[in-house]
């Protein structure tokens, strides 16, 4: 049976990143919520039409429509410590280490499901796709959160949404040992025993595997316990300008109705390995901790922008 998180739930930790999935205290989702947009207006009378590029006379063609965004997936994660100076080097100002959980992380593998306002999982083609990320424990002016340094995906659409969210999203091709309802040795069976694993590559090398040995069922995923933290960054393409980003802010994401079901945890286990272009690797793995599966469901429209000039004033 699938667990409500609560509405307006400001998820961090699992999920995309999560963040923090509904499970951060009422009090500081209450504090964090974002105030009202800003009324400024830059799009002339007549434009072409679309949330997002390639605006069209139609605006069906943009890569994402305006939200709602509807999510259901399955998570394969496990959880782990670098050492605390590697967790601090992937921070970005602004957020300070957790000196409580220092090189404490989550490595989650996603098979995502989306639509938007008009059953867009009728079209699996481009409604489903897969997800890479790490989640590492930071401090937000004194508040535990989680910080996304890196994610996968293997969608243009899921990219673009990511990178409106602050998400830094690239591409890569990423995998999930499946279940079903029928027994098969072709498939292991979602009870105590049962063992799923996950990969994700980039540009052909592998990138990061895991596997995790369900043993017990639980409330939750583990990493849903912190909202989540990213980085919107837009640069110029403007000779002398290019350290001058049009758009350089913190974002906490915003989830809505979280819920979970068939969570289980058990052993992990999970490696990050060298890629050229790549940094996962500087996380060294220094110890795992919790392995865990489950599903779980959200909906996203809209953002807590937490510093620049859209942030809320105090």
């Amino acid at each position: 049976m699938a667990k409500d998180m609560g509405r307006r739930g400001v998820l961090a930790g699992g999920l995309g990143a999560l963040a923090g999935a509904g499970v951060a205290p009422a009090a500081f989702a209450a504090e964090h919520t974002g105030g009202p947009a800003g009324t400024g207006n830059l799009v002339p009378a007549g434009e072409l039409k679309g949330y997002s590029l390639p605006l069209s006379a139609r605006g069906t063609a943009n890569i994402v429509g305006a939200p709602p965004w509807h999510y259901a997936g399955t998570v394969v994660g496990v959880e782990f410590w670098t050492t605390p100076e590697a967790a601090a080097r992937a921070l970005p100002a602004g957020l300070t280490p957790d000196p409580d959980t220092a090189g404490h992380g989550y490595a989650l593998f996603i098979d995502w499901q989306f639509a938007g306002s008009d059953q867009e999982y009728l079209d699996p083609v481009r409604s489903q796709y897969a997800e890479f990320l790490i989640l590492l424990d930071a401090r937000w002016q004194g508040s535990p959160v989680a910080w996304c340094p890196f994610i996968y995906v293997d969608n243009d659409a899921a990219l673009a949404r990511g990178w409106f969210q602050g998400f830094p999203k690239k591409l890569g091709s990423i995998h999930q040992t499946r279940a079903f309802p029928v027994p098969s040795e072709a498939a292991p069976s979602v009870a105590a025993g049962g063992t799923f694993a996950g990969t994700a590559s980039v540009a052909g090398r592998l990138l990061s595997q895991a596997q995790v040995t369900l043993d017990h069922t639980i409330s939750t995923l583990p990493a849903l316990g912190r909202p989540i933290v990213n980085l919107r960054h837009f640069p110029r393409l403007l000779a002398g300008r290019y350290d001058d980003p049009a758009v350089h802010e913190l974002t906490m994401s915003i989830l809505d109705t979280p819920r979970v079901a068939e969570c289980w945890s058990g052993p992990g286990k999970l490696e990050f390995l060298p890629v050229p272009g790549e940094e996962l690797a500087d996380l060294a793995i220094q110890r795992t901790g919790a392995g865990f599966r489950g599903s779980l469901s959200y909906t996203v429209t809209d953002l807590k922008i937490l510093t620049g000039p859209d942030a809320p004033k105090s």
